[in-house]
């Protein structure tokens, strides 16, 4: 199992799809995950440090896990079958729960607990970028400081 951090999220396109990009805190591998709108402002606000005037479903469940006197231990995406990734909350006690890795990695932030990945899941969907496409991955980051929330909301929103 490897730890991962977050290097951000960005919009692909042309289907205009969101995608959370996760790296290897000790190796080279990287890890991207397609997910939804909603989830990659959850996650685009908290690496911005943005604090909307109420919280958010992911704030309300770090409250939630607060108030019931539970502590948040790792988050661990652990399986991908048929393109989707599967991801668990792993708590105090080794009470464990099934979630998807976009809520997942939002609390996680939130929390401040490791995000790690299967060596499976990585094996399988985890990308080395070569040398010469460095330039491409410092084009994603400096995209990531210019990119706001509301890059992320749909054309319905």
């Amino acid at each position: 199992m490897s730890e991962m951090r977050v290097v951000g999220v960005r919009v692909e396109l042309p289907a205009n799809q969101p995608i959370l990009l996760l790296r290897e805190t000790e190796g080279e591998r990287y890890l991207p995950i397609w997910i939804g709108s909603v989830e990659a402002t959850a996650i685009a606000l908290e690496q911005q440090g943005v604090r909307p005037a109420r919280p958010l479903t992911h704030d309300l469940l770090k409250d939630v896990i607060g108030a019931l006197g539970r502590e948040l231990e790792q988050v661990r995406i652990t399986d991908l079958r048929e393109g989707t990734f599967f991801a668990e909350l792993v708590f105090d006690g080794d009470v464990r729960v099934s979630a998807r890795p976009s809520d997942s990695v939002a609390l996680a932030l939130r929390i401040g607990v490791p995000i790690h990945a299967e060596d499976s899941v990585l094996q399988e969907a985890g990308l080395i970028i070569p040398d010469e496409q460095e330039d491409e991955v410092e084009k994603f980051r400096e995209f990531l400081d210019s990119v706001s929330p509301e890059d992320f909301r749909g054309a319905d929103t």
